[in-house]
């Protein structure tokens, strides 16, 4: 009987070949490259901070004369057109002011409040009126303005369109130069910016008197979406 040993030498030669043929077998070529696309709009929308700071020698008073400005400053806001859900405050502090001299304790000379809100403005254009306003009612602090668009969606989606159409395209470059063509796309990965056209700093009018507001310009905001795209090619 001699099918049992020609079954086994059967079976040792396909183990030997199996290996073989995964040896000779190729992995299809891959290519991943990055692409970005920038899309740019006149904002919708500003954000201005407006605080109050007042000092006294006490607490109470300090925090006394800060309401009463810091109310005539959101009346302000009030009288401008401002809603109320676009006036939120975003601080409020009452501090110990010391004075430092060498080789002496830190003597306490009063307290310190400060207030602070947050303001959207959904007309970019007045914001230079705003801030005017805001200024003569009280406000001693002022930072901003940040410009925005409100809805970003539909302008980020042109920007993802082009950057996979550059993406794709240059695949197709890589492919042909290496004699192969892109077969599918393996995976996408995107991260997206936001930035506003750089501005110089505002400072505070000081001709609080002068008809003609203090001159912001909200030039436009650019969104930008950058992807990294991993291509399969083939012969």
């Amino acid at each position: 009987m001699k099918t049992a040993p020609l079954v086994a030498l059967a079976a040792a030669l396909a183990a030997l070949a199996a290996p073989a043929i995964a040896q000779t077998s190729r992995e299809p070529a891959k290519l991943s490259l990055s692409a970005s696309a920038e899309v740019t709009a006149a904002p919708d929308i500003a954000d201005i901070g407006a605080g109050v700071v007042t000092q006294a020698v006490e607490a109470d008073a300090a925090l006394r004369a800060n309401a009463e400005r810091m109310n005539q400053v959101i009346a302000a806001l009030r009288r401008a057109g401002i809603p109320e859900r676009d006036i939120r405050t975003t601080g409020l502090t009452v501090q110990p002011q010391f004075r430092y001299e060498p080789n002496r304790e830190p003597q306490l000379v009063g307290f310190q409040a400060a207030n602070r809100v947050q303001v959207t403005l959904r007309e970019p254009a007045a914001t230079g009126r705003i801030i005017d306003a805001l200024v003569k009612a009280g406000a001693n602090q002022i930072d901003g303005p940040n410009f925005r668009i409100a809805n970003p969606d539909p302008l980020l989606d042109r920007a993802r369109a082009e950057a996979v159409r550059k993406a794709r395209a240059r695949a197709e470059i890589y492919a042909a130069a290496a004699g192969l063509k892109v077969r599918r796309i393996t995976a996408i990965e995107e991260s997206q910016a936001i930035r506003p056209v750089p501005m110089p700093r505002m400072a505070m009018a000081a001709q609080m008197e002068s008809a003609a507001p203090s001159p912001v310009a909200p030039g436009e905001v650019e969104l930008s979406v950058s992807l990294t795209m991993a291509f399969e090619l083939e012969p």
